[in-house]
């Protein structure tokens, strides 16, 4: 089986690419080198070297929709050159076979994004030519006649593709992320709350909410610093891991709302893991995540997971029971939710996670079906 996987850039700190390169692992180490011969079509790869079959495709930038249209350009001309059984892509480009859902719906995130947005900054966003070309390539994309499958990460995703474009649902195959339990489980908690407490400078005792992400705007950090100015808890924390270019400008919100002592800006960090261990409550109020890793690591750490309703993870959440579920946009009622899941400590029962190899074999019996013979 001659597969090939087309995502354009690998960012150690990007869930999407994380699940590439699960995927990779995973369908190499089941499938062998008997049954799949996986390439990886991408503009950057660090891993390139390893010996797995890349094609680099990366277009001179000037702009990321001259980016974005040459690189599909490329990928469609590998495509036809290399006959691949499958092409499975994580990018919006019309003609593949399989397309992978994992940054949800273009259309949709607009629409949730305007909510937080003012009247000129929604007007400019809609008059954008790189949104208005990917609107226009995602409808392409998901009405094109090659389409056979829309691998999504939740059934929320898969509904809002339903109803928006008119995919039927035998093409709709939900396959939760999975999560590596031997990396995040609750044990990291003996293993580094003490060390990375001392270096916060906090005590043993303080409740400490952590956020994981990288796009603060969509992500909800604007909603989680107002919601821990708002929380009971006056000395309960915050640590925000990841790197965004409006960091300066979060930590001037802090600033202004009087919680610059309290919240803990960490940037990118190659290993996670030690700050699951420290935290007592995982939060991610994002306006909208089709299927976010970082709360599905948060889950498998044993933490009570505060998340929006626009939020694929939001399946998974048992209230008062491994975490809560509210608005994006309602900062009382995320303040509340903050408060109870610190009180509660709700996440002693275990969440039911995909491990690797179950995604895996879900990933190599939809290509089996794919490729079996009609008729």
């Amino acid at each position: 089986m001659k597969l090939a996987l087309v995502r354009q850039k690998y960012t150690p700190f990007g869930g999407a690419e994380r699940f590439v390169e699960q995927a990779l692992t995973s369908l190499t180490e089941q499938g062998g080198h008997k049954d799949f011969s996986v390439t990886l079509i991408t503009r950057e790869w660090p891993e390139a070297s390893d010996g797995r079959a890349v094609r680099l495709c990366n277009p001179f930038y000037i702009g990321r929709l001259w980016r974005d249209w040459g690189f599909a350009r490329s990928v469609r001309k590998i495509m036809a050159d290399a006959k691949f059984d499958l092409v499975q892509s994580h990018e919006r480009i019309p003609g593949c076979a399989i397309y992978r859902a994992g940054d949800g719906v273009h259309a949709t995130w607009l629409d949730l994004r305007a909510r937080a947005q003012g009247p000129l900054t929604r007007l400019a966003t809609r008059l954008n030519p790189w949104h208005r070309y990917v609107l226009a390539t995602e409808a392409a994309m998901f009405r094109h006649p090659d389409l056979r499958a829309v691998i999504c990460n939740s059934a929320m995703v898969a509904n809002d593709i339903a109803q928006r474009f008119g995919v039927a649902p035998g093409k709709l195959h939900v396959i939760y992320n999975s999560v590596d339990t031997r990396r995040f489980h609750p044990g990291l908690r003996a293993q580094h709350r003490a060390r990375v407490r001392t270096e916060l400078e906090l005590a043993e005792d303080a409740p400490l909410i952590l956020f994981v992400g990288s796009g603060f705007e969509r992500k909800g950090v604007p909603q989680l610093l107002a919601a821990l100015a708002a929380m009971r808890q006056q000395d309960a924390h915050v640590a925000i891991v990841g790197k965004d270019r409006r960091e300066a400008k979060m930590r001037a919100l802090a600033a202004r709302l009087g919680i610059a002592g309290r919240v803990h800006f960490l940037g990118g960090q190659r290993d996670v893991c030690p700050f699951y261990g420290a935290a007592d409550a995982f939060a991610l109020p994002t306006l909208y995540d089709p299927f976010p890793n970082a709360a599905l690591e948060g889950l498998a750490c044993g933490l009570p997971v505060v998340t929006s309703n626009t939020c694929g993870v939001a399946e998974l959440i048992k209230e008062g029971q491994n975490g809560y579920v509210c608005d994006a946009l309602d900062i009382e009622a995320l303040a509340s939710a903050l408060d109870r899941a610190l009180f509660a400590k709700c996440a002693e029962s275990k969440t039911p996670l995909a491990s690797l190899d179950e995604m895996a074999q879900k990933l190599t019996t939809l290509y089996r079906q794919l490729l079996r013979p009609e008729g």
